[in-house]
């Protein structure tokens, strides 16, 4: 049912904001330039969106040193695909619908940079072997063949703090990953019970990194 608040058209959206500002329509690429080549070579974290062929949006972190998306040319980029949690959505999504959205971030940088492209997934042993970390070959890595590139202005990132340490939060003021999951699914123990599962967790995160 529609809400009598809803904006339903792009017409309607336009109008409560102004006019794009010139530069903002400008700074459009179709091809990593320069600046954009340098970013990615500096950042160590990027997210990844997905959607599948319904429209059900997911979007993923991806985390390594900086330099970890390899620029194969002014428009490919090559992500390795790291051990994670094995629910393979961002994947699975790909093969089904191969659009995809990147946001690159970098320690320090308020401006981010976003690639908008078409992906696939590929299993190239000389790629792969690029991409080597701790002598671990990723099982396989998305080639994104970029079609939009442009640089993202400071103003979330400024409003959020988020590399303010003043404005860091006590991680120790929620429970631990897994307790929060098993407190929305089966239940969690308590005490050293508890203390056992998160010990496990943390010596899985050490052995399956890479």
């Amino acid at each position: 049912m529609e809400h009598k608040f809803a904006i339903t058209s792009e017409e309607k959206l336009r109008k409560l904001y102004p006019a794009t500002h010139e530069l903002a329509v400008q700074k459009l690429q179709t091809t990593l330039g320069v600046h954009a080549q340098e970013f990615i070579r500096r950042s160590p974290f990027l997210c990844l969106g997905t959607q599948d062929l319904n429209g059900r949006a997911d979007v993923s972190p991806r985390g390594d040193p900086a330099g970890f998306v390899k620029i194969l040319d002014k428009e490919t980029l090559a992500i390795p695909d790291r051990p994670g949690n094995n629910r393979l959505d961002s994947l699975s999504n790909i093969i089904a619908n191969p659009a995809v959205g990147l946001l690159f971030m970098i320690p320090g940088f308020d401006d981010t940079l976003r690639v908008n492209g078409v992906a696939r997934i590929v299993v190239d042993p000389n790629l792969l072997e690029t991409m080597t970390i701790n002598n671990r070959v990723p099982t396989l890595a998305i080639v994104v063949h970029v079609n939009e590139v442009f640089l993202h202005c400071a103003k979330a990132l400024r409003r959020s703090h988020i590399w303010d340490t003043d404005h860091r939060q006590d991680r120790n003021q929620m429970p631990s990953l897994i307790k929060m999951i098993l407190d929305e699914t089966t239940g969690a123990p308590e005490g050293e019970e508890m203390r056992k599962i998160d010990a496990s967790l943390e010596e899985d995160y050490k052995r399956t990194m890479y």
